[in-house]
């Protein structure tokens, strides 16, 4: 993929330019808590979007989405939302740079991955975090990967409407090879786990619904959990977030709240301690405990924080009733994209086969299966067969 990227670069804007190698991300377990403050334990992946980008003297900003096969170029002076979507998520990460009064002078830029889009992997972090990564290596601007992951989230914000939280540029940028990261998303302090993969598989399955989170239910459930932390407040002065209460606070409380709201509250203290029990389940190597904990993460985002839909439903039942599978759920921020299905290696052969068998996407569509194996974050390629 990145020498397709490479020969796209040098057929439409000439020789030489920087590679960049920025991947998606899987979360296997800990969903809409960040934006609570709370704890996700995300990896960088071997799917990923390339870059090939190279300074210009034109003053003027060009790119190219090989995937669509579309251009868009604009003037270095004229950073601001475009009708064009894709090109919003590139346009997001330079204006954080002339935000704090950076240059940003023109360059062309090639970019076009494997990461399904749509499909819950933040391909959009990944586009994000590879822009930032890229002007600030070619400039020599000097931030470091926690100050570019703030920097892509605030262009996801400003420019796409998604107020997300840090999870996904985190782990776009700091992704370890065979590692995952268990992320405190009040302190960002966090503790990287093995995750050993001689004896299991990571396998997504695209439901073939596109999740649009900016037209979703997204910023609503953001809201519901604002709601409760106003409850919890009144009788516990100390909490900030959702992360300062417990599952018995909320429990306590529930007279207080309406039923959406106490659903959301109970279902992210619930999932913190998911996270946590996930990190001691991967010190003792148990992936059986880990995928139970998988399986409980699904029923809570279905039916407390109802951001699930019933592909998403039907493709964990499946999973549930086949031989081999330890754990499955829905990732990503809801309403469609993939599964994350935890499969021991012996079994991975009939796994696809019975997902093949009885699962078609609503346009009845063959499913999209994707293995991913867990890898490094956002980084300059300096050797092109990678």
């Amino acid at each position: 993929m990145v020498n397709k990227i490479r020969e796209a670069f040098e057929s439409k804007f000439g020789n030489d330019p920087v590679l960049i190698k920025a991947p998606g991300r899987i979360n296997l377990i800990g969903e809409h808590t960040d934006y609570n403050n709370g704890f996700v334990l995300p990896a960088a992946v071997d799917k990923a979007i390339y870059f090939a980008i190279k300074p210009n003297e034109l003053n003027t900003y060009r790119f190219f989405a090989f995937d669509l096969d579309e251009d868009y170029h604009t003037s270095v002076d004229n950073i601001k939302k475009s009708n064009t979507h894709w090109a919003n998520y590139l346009l997001g990460a330079i204006a954080q740079f002339t935000a704090d009064n950076r240059i940003v002078g023109g360059f062309d830029c090639v970019f076009g991955g494997d990461v399904p889009a749509g499909a819950g992997m933040s391909s959009s972090a990944a586009i994000e975090c590879g822009l930032a990564t890229a002007i600030n290596h070619m400039n020599q601007f000097g931030y470091n990967t926690l100050q570019l992951a703030f920097m892509a989230q605030k262009a996801e914000h400003d420019y796409a409407g998604v107020q997300c939280g840090i999870m996904d540029q985190f782990a776009s940028l700091h992704g370890r090879k065979d590692q995952v990261i268990k992320l405190d998303c009040r302190s960002l302090e966090y503790t990287c786990f093995p995750f050993k993969m001689n004896k299991v598989a990571l396998v997504l399955v695209n439901t073939g619904v596109k999740h649009a989170l900016a037209a979703s239910a997204y910023n609503t459930r953001r809201n519901e959990c604002e709601q409760g932390v106003e409850v919890i407040k009144k009788n516990y002065p100390a909490t900030r977030s959702l992360r300062d209460a417990t599952v018995n606070m909320v429990l306590e409380l529930k007279a207080q709240f309406t039923e959406e709201v106490f659903k959301r509250c109970l279902y992210i203290t619930e999932e913190n301690d998911r996270v946590n029990k996930a990190c001691e389940a991967l010190l003792r190597e148990d992936f059986t405990s880990f995928g139970q904990l998988m399986y409980a993460s699904h029923e809570g985002l279905r039916n407390k924080f109802e951001v699930s839909c019933a592909e998403l439903d039907q493709l964990v039942e499946l999973a549930s009733g086949i031989e081999g599978v330890l754990g499955a759920r829905m990732m990503g921020g809801g309403f469609g994209g993939c599964t994350i299905n935890l499969v021991q290696k012996e079994s991975l052969s009939d796994f696809k086969k019975e997902i093949l068998a009885h699962y078609q996407t609503p346009d009845l569509q063959t499913p999209e299966i994707i293995e991913v194996a867990i890898g490094e974050g956002v980084h300059i390629i300096t050797v092109v067969n990678e």
